[in-house]
């Protein structure tokens, strides 16, 4: 379980395919301090540690997360969101994320509004996921408010502080998230369709 609160961003070293699989390889500020089989979520994909050397270490993505997050798309070089799992009675500074992307989003607009700014972004609704004025969002690992929340669309303030330390700076018109809608919201989601 994760929060969040992006601890670092890591940059692609290297990707190896191995059948439907896709081995990243990392750099970190804190790999000295990871353990194989331990979870990380890299833009908000939670992947287990598999290999370690040096400063780097290596991550398996499967078909399936491929299929529906943004790894897919990246390539060696690129910078990526990186957030160890939460320690039991820590603060929860974000929100609860599981690192359980549902769908990728596309990114509509960027704003800037005299210090910070303001993403757009559109999302396949075929697969019945909600937002809500001022819930809870993850994008690329991120926790954020949503705001202007509409039927397959909404957006994200970003302060300085996040544009500056994730991967938010990166980002273009038409660059693929990957998100992941509240917990609860989709609890309460399936509930209702009962």
């Amino acid at each position: 379980m994760f929060t969040g609160i992006i601890e670092s961003v890591g940059f692609v070293k290297n990707l190896q395919q191995e059948k439907e699989n896709l081995h990243i390889t990392i750099e970190s500020n804190f790999t000295h301090e990871l353990k194989i089989d331990q979870s990380i979520a890299h833009n908000g994909v939670c992947l287990t540690i598999v290999n370690i050397k040096g400063k780097e270490y290596t991550v398996t993505a499967i078909k399936e997360t491929l299929d529906k997050s943004n790894l897919k798309y990246i390539a060696i070089g690129d910078e990526i969101n990186l957030e160890r799992a939460m320690i039991l009675g820590a603060r929860l500074d974000g929100h609860i994320v599981q690192g359980h992307v549902d769908q990728t989003a596309v990114c509509t607009n960027i704003i800037e509004e005299n210090g910070s700014w303001v993403f757009s972004f559109e999302y396949d609704n075929a697969y019945n996921n909600i937002t809500i004025e001022k819930g809870s969002i993850t994008i690329n690992g991120v926790s954020l408010t949503v705001v202007n929340s509409k039927k397959n669309s909404f957006s994200v303030a970003i302060i300085p502080y996040t544009y500056e330390f994730t991967n938010f700076h990166t980002f273009k018109k038409g660059t693929v998230v990957n998100v992941e809608f509240d917990v609860i919201g989709k609890y309460v989601a399936r509930l209702l369709e009962k």
